[in-house]
């Protein structure tokens, strides 16, 4: 076991990075995202490795045109919306599913698919949708509950789904162009799923490194420093440094699951346009669970509010405090933009741990 503490990883960071020219690295995952904000290893960083957040907020990567969809659901009669929390709050055109619960839409917040399939079989008079928000590690759940709703023969019961795949947004960000990304932190809960192999066509077809990392400061400091060694060496590869959960293949059998209830999508991200196959929409065994077959709901177009950055910030463009509304009009209390809103948005974990603009880096300390 690698037992050394972080402020040696961070020496180590510091040497290793000696002599090279200037490095970016993209985190795609919202859990490291925050974890790198309350920690304060990104005070930590050399001047020339620069850590950028990707759209690794499952909540913020959904389109304006979806949040606008599931309103307009939750305004109808006899329908009962259930969600994760960080939804509630997420502005659409017409205001939010929060809003929407106020002037007395049925609207609960849920911790389990399967909490809105048991609603469903206890409210056969109402049509129960859950928002279907997420990355291959809630996905699975998601499967689940429409398989479980099947073998009850619940008909009330139907998925709002705005899935998303995250490694045909890596590629799309490589193809854009626009950010210099010289390598991927790889997200370890999405990793857990998919596997290692996952991200070969990032580096096969790109040449960019990828390391999987876990979300403590010793397993990112120790990504980063293989993402630059990497660099250095010119041999961009696929690292595993999480494998206590992140196995060479993954989770099979969530994955069969996955694949027997969803097939690959186009699918809208936010300010990101539609990402060929980056989705999951449901098969046509199971169509009778989409929510948008259901009641004749289209997604709409994409739309940022005046002033708001979230766009740029989702694609690393810019940074949170780049933003003219960040912490002035914009704030978790009054977000007008989806990034302050979820618990791994980037403006959201920016605003919460980075203070005046230092971040906090307590975490690190040995205590001299």
């Amino acid at each position: 076991m690698n037992t050394d503490q972080p402020k040696d990883l961070v020496r180590t960071l510091h040497h290793v990075c000696e002599s090279l020219e200037p490095m970016a690295f993209m985190e795609v995952c919202g859990t490291h995202t925050v974890s790198f904000q309350r920690s304060g290893v990104k005070s930590l960083l050399p001047s020339n490795v620069k850590l950028i957040s990707g759209p690794g907020c499952p909540v913020c990567v959904s389109s304006q045109g979806y949040i606008d969809a599931a309103c307009a659901i939750a305004s109808s009669p006899a329908i009962t919306i259930c969600t994760y929390g960080d939804m509630l709050r997420v502005p659409g055109r017409s205001g939010s599913l929060q809003e929407q619960r106020a002037v007395g839409a049925d609207v609960r917040v849920v911790y389990s698919p399967l909490d809105a399939v048991r609603l469903a079989e206890a409210h056969p008079e109402r049509t129960v949708v859950f928002i279907a928000v997420g990355f291959e590690t809630t996905v699975g759940g998601h499967a689940a509950a429409v398989l479980e709703a099947q073998q009850r023969g619940l008909d009330n019961f139907c998925l709002l789904a705005s899935q998303k795949l995250v490694v045909p947004a890596m590629l799309a960000l490589l193809e854009e162009g626009e950010v210099r990304i010289d390598g991927f932190l790889c997200p370890g809960h999405v990793s857990v799923i998919i596997g290692p192999n996952a991200y070969v066509p990032v580096v096969r077809d790109h040449r960019k490194p990828c390391v999987i990392a876990g979300f403590e400061p010793e397993q990112m400091l120790r990504g980063i420093i293989q993402l630059v060694r990497q660099v250095a060496q010119r041999s961009p590869r696929i690292e595993n440094i999480y494998p206590a959960a992140v196995k060479p293949d993954g989770n099979p059998k969530a994955v069969a699951v996955i694949n027997e209830v969803f097939e690959p999508s186009d699918s809208v991200w936010r300010a990101m346009g539609t990402i060929p196959l980056s989705g999951l929409a449901l098969r046509s065994k199971y169509r009778r669970f989409d929510a948008l077959k259901r009641f004749d709901v289209e997604i709409g177009p994409d739309y940022d509010p005046p002033g708001c950055s979230c766009g740029q910030v989702l694609q690393g463009k810019v940074e949170p405090r780049d933003c003219p509304l960040f912490g002035t009009e914009c704030t978790p209390m009054k977000p007008i933009g989806p990034c302050m809103v979820g618990s791994e948005g980037s403006c959201a974990a920016a605003f919460k741990y980075g203070g005046n603009g230092t971040p906090r880096a307590c975490a690190l300390s040995d205590g001299s």
